[in-house]
């Protein structure tokens, strides 16, 4: 099956060459032909399978160019994941030549702004669901003959906390528009959440794993207050091309971005209480291959596509076994391979019967010996490696 086999527009099939995107995932070769014909859908695959692409191929390709309204809303949970979308709407539209306009309506940024943006009548508005809602309440963000809305990391969204911005969205938009949403897992609560919204929505799933199979999982125990120098010795033996370490807390990534950089290893840091321009810039750092290690809060795990991440470390031990998949999901992504690697204190291993019990997957239990990972094994301690090619 190729993109040309599902109807995809030659502009874009090139746009997508240009791209290095040759051949169409299980999820876009499910989804395609559903969302060219404006049913309702829900998509769920497991993270790195091109779930974006799955859906804004056959939205882009639903969009009447020449009519200058806004025709598309999509609605994420975060800053870096609608900054992630719209910069994949930006360069199918550019590298196909095609004069479609994308808005970014994310919170920290001047309001004014966007207004002025929202003036030149975009095609595709991409957005946090708070700042959507003021725009619309304001008058600056006209919905009325939106034709589809994806509500992108539905099982985050489609919450009690968030359910009052999603409804008022959806009640400025018509009645009779198509709805698409996008997740790596469910939950019961966001479930029936989209049964009401769309209740003849069609499920598509891919994928009989919710985990990736090029993930190895591997454990280290120590002391908590040896986490960060133990996270330093372990980036000096992996040498990662490129490495997420999580943490909970943000005085824990300010505190471990301290301890690398003295020990000068170059670090981009990203969490919850920096401003957009500095979150921003850590992205853009992490995704040139300026800095090799990006420190994270949970903000950053969810839905983030960046190429090349070799390593996930936990500093910080996830609660939640969905947590933990969707820190993990964030290397081997696009068929490469990767390992997730969690620093648990002696208390804190009791988490690893429960996310292979919960996840389907095996933890092995390494330990530091003369600069090298080496697997904890009853009859000998080889170094952990694998084949990255």
């Amino acid at each position: 099956m190729t993109f040309a086999d599902l109807n995809v527009p030659p502009a874009l099939i090139a746009a997508l060459a240009r791209q290095r995107i040759t051949d169409p995932t299980a999820i876009q070769i499910a989804a395609l032909p559903v969302l060219l014909e404006g049913k309702d859908a829900s998509l769920r695959a497991e993270t790195g399978t091109g779930k974006t692409l799955a859906y804004l191929l056959p939205l882009l390709c639903r969009l009447e160019v020449e009519q200058a309204t806004t025709q598309l809303l999509i609605v994420a949970p975060s800053h870096e994941l609608t900054i992630q979308i719209k910069r994949q709407c930006c360069d199918l539209a550019q590298n196909a030549g095609s004069p479609i306009r994308t808005v970014l309506l994310i919170g920290g940024t001047p309001m004014d702004r966007q207004v002025e943006k929202l003036k030149r009548k975009p095609h595709i508005v991409v957005g946090t669901p708070g700042r959507m809602l003021d725009l619309i309440s304001m008058g600056k963000l006209k919905a009325h003959l939106v034709r589809s809305i994806v509500i992108d990391e539905a099982d985050r969204l489609l919450v009690a906390e968030n359910l009052p911005a999603i409804h008022a969205i959806l009640r400025a938009a018509p009645r009779r528009r198509q709805m698409v949403f996008a997740s790596a897992t469910e939950k019961r609560e966001s479930a029936d959440a989209i049964a009401a919204l769309a209740p003849d929505r069609v499920m598509i799933e891919t994928g009989v794993a919710p985990v990736n199979e090029n993930i190895e999982h591997l454990y280290l125990v120590c002391e908590e207050r040896d986490k960060p120098e133990v996270l330093r010795k372990l980036l000096h033996a992996l040498r990662p091309e490129r490495a997420m370490v999580f943490v909970h807390r943000n005085d824990t990534a300010e505190e471990v971005a301290a301890k690398l950089a003295f020990d000068k290893i170059a670090v981009a840091d990203l969490h919850a209480s920096f401003g957009k321009l500095n979150r921003k810039q850590a992205m853009d750092d992490f995704r040139s291959a300026r800095v090799r290690v990006l420190i994270a809060s949970d903000l950053a795990a969810r839905g983030l596509d960046i190429q090349g991440i070799t390593h996930v470390i936990n500093v910080d031990v996830p609660t939640l076994s969905l947590a933990y998949l969707h820190r993990a999901g964030r290397t081997a992504r696009a068929g490469a391979k990767g390992q997730a690697i969690t620093l648990m204190t002696d208390s804190e291993c009791r988490l690893v019967r429960r996310y292979e019990r919960e996840l389907s997957i095996a933890l092995q239990q390494v330990r530091m010996r003369e600069g090298q990972v080496r697997a904890v094994d009853e009859t000998h301690g080889d170094p952990v490696s694998f084949d990255r090619r």
